[in-house]
């Protein structure tokens, strides 16, 4: 990357920077300001001739990250191809393994609020448990699952987008299995006298308890499509953050980040926070309606 000064880290002293600015940077940073990293000299001169090394290493970091926000807005802006590519995998992965999730962890939730069993306690106990699991270990798991030597490995899934869907699918499910069966818990204790009146059994209340805390749930849902989205650990395990197969934005943060490829990760960095903005605010518009709709 282009630098308009820099600190030599050795003799801890200021270089001065040449009269014109070198223009053979990379691509992703040909948006050098020039006016910007102009004011930032006399900063630095006048840093020099105080004898203020916080001052000179403060302007540093300041004119790296105005080049690396404007190189990413740039990538941004023009749909570079590789970010396209890294937000339509990350989005395939996060809502397949919710939605797999979800057919498995609310009526999951719901028969255990409802049922009883012998073991439900240590089973209620588990499933709160689980909400914390380690997303490491999680992710060591399946890879011994489908690794060669793993009772799955014949199926040749490790390092594929399927595994790492698998792994959310561990993550996310007993989230929405522990939080759904407290919510059918307290319905059933508000609606049991009436709908045990109509000749409903426990086990088929479930469906009518789900469809009716409907609003509720999707707020459930979407806490567990947050955790699968911000997921890096278990990922990068079984998916093996290969490019062009396995990538997904939080790994292309991550190795972005450690390659020094700040516009890029800042880019992705970005643009998980929106899609986290716009899905939350979607799902809380669809709950209002949604409790509008019951009043």
């Amino acid at each position: 990357m282009a630098r308009c000064a820099f600190w030599d880290k050795e003799h801890r002293q200021l270089e001065r920077p040449s009269s014109h600015f070198p223009h053979s940077h990379s691509a992703a940073t040909r948006h050098l300001n020039v006016p910007f990293c102009q004011s930032l000299i006399y900063d630095l001169t006048y840093a020099r001739s105080t004898n203020a090394p916080s001052i000179l290493w403060c302007c540093h970091v300041v004119s790296d990250l105005h080049d690396a926000f404007v190189a990413a807005f740039s990538l941004i802006l023009s749909l570079n191809a590789d970010l396209v590519e890294i937000i339509g995998l990350s989005l395939k992965i996060t809502f397949s393994g919710v939605v797999l999730s979800a057919l498995i962890g609310l009526p999951l939730g719901a028969a255990v609020a409802l049922l009883r069993f012998p073991g439900r306690s240590i089973v209620v106990v588990a499933l709160n448990a689980s909400m914390g699991l380690p997303p490491v270990v999680v992710g060591l798991v399946v890879y011994l699952m489908l690794s060669r030597s793993g009772p799955f490995g014949v199926l040749g899934l490790l390092f594929t987008p399927t595994a790492m869907i698998i792994a959310q699918c561990f993550l996310i499910t007993p989230i929405l299995a522990a939080l759904t069966r407290q919510i059918i818990a307290d319905l059933w204790e508000e609606y049991s006298e009436q709908l045990r009146s109509l000749g409903a059994t426990p086990a088929r209340a479930i469906p009518t308890l789900l469809i009716d805390a409907r609003a509720t749930l999707l707020t459930t849902i979407l806490a567990g499509f947050g955790r699968a989205f911000g997921e890096v650990g278990a990922v990068m395990i079984v998916g093996g953050n290969i490019a062009h197969g396995t990538r997904v934005i939080t790994t292309a943060i991550a190795l972005e980040t450690s390659k020094g490829d700040l516009p890029l990760a800042l880019g992705l960095g970005m643009i998980l926070l929106l899609l986290s903005l716009v899905i939350n605010g979607g799902a809380y518009a669809l709950g209002d309606m949604a409790r509008r709709g019951l009043k």
